[in-house]
């Protein structure tokens, strides 16, 4: 295959191919059963952001699903390193991409299908980040709904393993935008404590300290720990506690972290509206050194997809 294809290519199962070549059988675990793990992270003008600590996450996330991808960690994150390459070419100043990582535990083949690979299927590719359609939201800040569905306990599966188990987040987001299509849910755990929403975090901002939920609670996101590490740097207060909604109705400023966004800030939780300016100031405080983390204005890059 040309280095320069004139489409996304992906890599499967020790191939690099047009992605439309990525094909799973129906009979395969991640498919029946979400019996599959992945990873993600995002490029900044072309530049993967903490690959090496995301594919650590991911394989983690495989340990705990006793799933074995035939390749070490420094073999997935060259070979990642390879498909961005290859892929590299349709970038433009104005977009980036998710770069992502999946694996499942492969086919539950009867024997009679003439299937050659019914090992663990192994698939690592690009595709463009959204940023026109979340443009918005570093405009006028997110809305956030509670849902009534709880995050999954983890006595019963642990939501620091990036599984392709979704459906307890997808319910509660369902849920969240039967209220409002625009809103981005955030989940309450078993206790009533607040806990995360589908790849984010949130943060608690009062006065002039930054709180987040517990770590066991929640999928600690890398940007969420980037976030608490720029914390340290710049001297601001920041701690894990069990938040519930009255935290929540009380605080100064809300912003939301995750692979794609950075940091965001919230301008309601519950049909409540935040005080103050947007953003405010731990958060505008907070994206700033992120952007200069990242060498980009990640924000002026979304900005810019405005209408």
């Amino acid at each position: 295959m040309s280095d320069r294809a004139n489409h996304r290519v992906a890599y499967f199962n020790g191939n690099i191919v047009p992605e439309r070549e990525v094909v799973l059988p129906f009979r395969d675990r991640g498919f029946k059963y979400g019996d599959a793990a992945f990873d993600m992270t995002r490029t900044f003008e072309g530049r993967p952001f903490k690959l090496k600590e995301h594919v650590e996450r991911f394989y983690r996330s495989l340990r705990y699903l006793r799933i074995d991808p035939g390749l070490s960690p420094a073999e997935m994150v060259a070979v990642s390193e390879e498909v961005l390459e290859r892929n590299a070419h349709f970038l433009t100043p104005d977009t980036d991409y998710w770069l992502g990582q999946r694996v499942s535990r492969g086919v539950d083949a009867v024997g009679d299908e003439g299937w050659d690979h019914t090992g663990p299927n192994v698939i690592v590719e690009c595709v463009p980040l959204p940023l026109k359609a979340r443009a918005r939201l570093f405009r006028d800040g997110i809305d956030i709904i509670v849902p009534p569905t709880r995050r999954t306990a983890p006595e019963a599966l642990s939501p620091r393993a990036k599984t392709h188990n979704y459906l307890n987040l997808i319910l509660a987001d369902l849920e969240a935008k039967a209220q409002d299509k625009e809103a981005w849910s955030v989940l309450l755990d078993a206790q009533g404590h607040l806990a995360e929403g589908i790849g984010s975090n949130i943060f608690i901002v009062r006065d002039g300290a930054v709180v987040t939920p517990h770590a066991r609670w929640v999928l600690p996101g890398i940007s969420r720990e980037s976030v608490i590490e720029l914390c340290g740097e710049l001297g601001i207060a920041c701690d894990e506690a069990d938040l519930d909604l009255y935290d929540a109705a009380t605080a100064d400023e809300i912003f939301m972290t995750s692979t794609s966004l950075c940091i965001c800030p919230v301008r309601s939780i519950g049909g409540r509206m935040l005080p103050g300016p947007l953003p405010g100031p731990v958060t505008r405080r907070l994206g700033e050194a992120y952007a200069r983390l990242v060498d980009c204005d990640f924000v002026a890059q979304y900005l810019k997809h405005l209408a």
